[in-house]
């Protein structure tokens, strides 16, 4: 492997691709999420569950993968991680029913664990404080790009060739993934942790990060912030389609609409937070969420309505994920990085998974509104934690 270090756009692609395939692998199960319980005969109350079971394994591994990363490096993190789910993707081959999806949807939270943290961790290893905003825009547009080809790709084919086959076709952007960070991509010249490798060291580690407040505050928000917001977005697919008769293909073309907001606002406003500060541009899109949460059912009486509610909420997540990673990687130091950003991201990947488990129910028995008004006050209180607790570090 070439060890020279690589440039800036090198780093950028893979760290991109990683985040391309990884997200939209998850993100493609919302909407097809009526196909699936009809292949495979699976009430409406249960789907939730797919999603929430993946999110449960991404956190219960995020919190061991994070201090192993400090220790090792993170490049041999990106490589386990992107190789582990390049074979969890392609098993979906032998899913025929609920529990073995929900297996593979297990194996494949495993790996999204393994890798959870890790691309922003490589840019705080890599770019400098003043930077990390522009560059963690670009890496996170890979969910936008996911948004605007490959979920509408992964549902049109799932609707010709059934549900497996967009699984597939993110399984070939993760060994893409692979072979390119095995080829190119360095570990960083930066401190490695010293701490020995067992639970108890690493719950030390945890138990100390959480002694302080704006740590503390930080992972809360981070909670509150993924489970507001999968209230909101899992059954959204589900409501429009049971509401408004939406097709997979009108599904399609909203995320190719959400994912250009998401291009057109993420690198800008990294960008924008490397010269102003990330607080204020995190807690104006959670307020902004939150009132949208509040409006979507009372305003979206038209399908044309569901492309500008969509396109306004990728707008404001889009605006927030920069910012909000680049702020988390100042708060430690180097040697610490991997074990933050690894707890911040299974906080937000258990509260997705509550969020998820609670949002069917409360969906089959009271209705898309009363989910979505849950996730509005979820969203009140990530802005409040942020305003109060979580500082802003120096941007100089």
């Amino acid at each position: 492997m070439n060890q020279e270090k690589p440039s800036e756009l090198v780093v950028i692609f893979a760290l991109w691709l990683l985040v391309f395939a990884s997200s939209s692998q998850i993100m493609v199960i919302s909407p097809i999420l009526p196909q699936i319980g009809t292949q495979l005969n699976i009430s409406t109350s249960a789907l939730g569950s797919l999603v929430s079971v993946y999110t449960l394994m991404v956190g219960s591994l995020a919190i061991i993968s994070g201090p192993i990363s400090d220790k090792i490096g993170r490049r041999r993190i990106l490589l386990l991680g992107t190789i582990l789910m390049t074979c969890a993707l392609m098993m979906h081959h032998f899913v025929v029913g609920y529990y073995s999806f929900l297996l593979v949807r297990i194996l494949s939270g495993i790996a999204g664990g393994i890798l959870s943290g890790s691309a922003v961790a490589y840019i705080g290893d890599f770019f400098p404080y003043n930077r990390r905003g522009w560059a963690t825009g670009w890496v996170m547009s890979g969910m936008a790009f996911g948004q605007i080809a490959g979920i509408p790709l992964g549902i049109l084919l799932a609707s010709q060739y059934g549900f497996k086959f967009p699984f597939y076709m993110f399984a070939l952007a993760m060994g893409m993934t692979s072979i390119l960070i095995w080829f190119r991509i360095p570990q960083p010249d930066v401190e490695l942790s010293e701490e020995p490798l067992t639970i108890r060291k690493s719950a030390n580690t945890y138990r100390n990060m959480l002694k302080q407040r704006e740590i503390a505050a930080a992972a809360v928000a981070y909670f509150m912030m993924f489970m507001g917001l999968s209230f909101f977005i899992i059954y959204l697919p589900y409501w429009l389609a049971e509401s408004l008769n939406a097709s997979p293909q009108l599904i399609a073309t909203m995320f190719i609409v959400g994912g250009l907001a998401n291009v057109l606002t993420g690198p800008q406003a990294g960008k924008l937070s490397d010269r102003i500060g990330r607080k204020t541009i995190v807690i104006v899109s959670n307020l902004g969420l939150s009132l949208v949460m509040v409006c979507a059912t009372l305003f979206t009486k038209e399908l044309w309505l569901a492309y500008p509610l969509y396109f306004v909420i990728m707008v404001l997540v889009a605006m927030r994920i920069s910012p909000f990673s680049a702020l988390l990687t100042a708060l430690v130091s180097d040697s610490s990085r991997g074990a933050l950003m690894s707890l911040t991201v299974a906080l937000g990947q258990f509260g997705f998974a509550i969020g998820g488990t609670l949002a069917g129910p409360l969906y089959t028995n009271f209705g898309y509104q009363a989910s979505s008004l849950v996730g509005a006050l979820a969203m009140l209180v990530t802005a409040g934690v942020i305003h109060t607790f979580v500082p802003e570090p120096d941007i100089n």
